[in-house]
């Protein structure tokens, strides 16, 4: 009996020994199309674990700079990639895009506010918008570029609640605390009974979300797993359940 409890140990070790855990930091807005996507990766890697943690994209590429122990970073615009590979934080060649995303104006689902246009902002009606913060959050770099285009940031600028992430500017309409905000069409989804979608926001360019493996991945191999994880039709078919398309 001795020696059988012995072989199955011995054969359970291998296993326990090549269990990991890896750690992806990734933009708000892929909160919960992220979580189910990490289910199914586990379940499709017995013993392995997979970390999340949710932020706008810049302060992620702040906390992976002053040593996060984090093995993927997945960003919301290119802007904040841009920033990783410029502090050498990103393993050469890992780099993708891995799906896009639409700018949206939405409002409270209550409010009989229906702009036709981003000009329709402005009016006095019109008291507290939200996206968010430009110097560190997407979604804010997007909306702002987009009312620089329509010529009305410099006279909207002074309404704006800033969000400390897309999810906040979310939340700011959901609680009816502004008229309205810029978020991504992909984050209706998260509060469909209590904001509406009632503008596509026109950005210069395609909105299109990067993935890569850190240079300094704690479980490079793991990271890349997920990563390709993220590219392969069940993790892209999970993503497209949130609302997301391929780049």
């Amino acid at each position: 009996m001795r020696k059988i409890f012995l072989l199955a140990l011995a054969a359970a070790l291998p296993a326990a020994a090549s269990a990991a855990e890896v750690t992806v930091s990734a933009a708000a807005s892929l909160t919960n199309a992220f979580r189910e996507l990490a289910q199914a990766f586990e379940a499709a890697h017995p013993g392995d674990r997979v970390l999340l943690n949710f932020a706008a994209s810049d302060p992620l590429v702040q906390q992976i700079a002053k040593g996060a122990p984090v093995d993927v970073f997945a960003s919301a615009d290119q802007e904040a990639m841009d920033k990783a590979e410029a502090l050498t934080l990103v393993a050469a060649g890992t780099r993708r895009d891995f799906v896009a995303n639409t700018v949206v104006l939405i409002v409270p689902a209550a409010s009989a506010f229906r702009p036709a246009t981003l000009a329709d902002l402005d009016v006095q009606s019109v008291q507290r918008l939200t996206t968010g913060n430009p110097a560190s959050v997407p979604i804010g770099r997007y909306a702002k570029d987009a009312l620089m285009k329509a010529g009305i940031w410099a006279r909207l600028e002074p309404r704006f609640v800033y969000g400390a992430s897309v999810r906040q500017s979310l939340d700011y309409v959901a609680r009816g605390e502004v008229d309205a905000g810029f978020v991504y069409a992909t984050d209706v989804m998260a509060q469909k009974d209590k904001v509406r979608a009632v503008l596509t926001v026109p950005t210069t360019s395609p909105v299109r979300y990067p993935i890569a493996v850190l240079a300094g991945a704690p479980q490079p191999a793991l990271a890349r797993g997920f990563v390709q994880y993220t590219l392969s039709p069940p993790g892209q078919a999970i993503l497209a359940k949130y609302g997301f398309v391929r780049p």
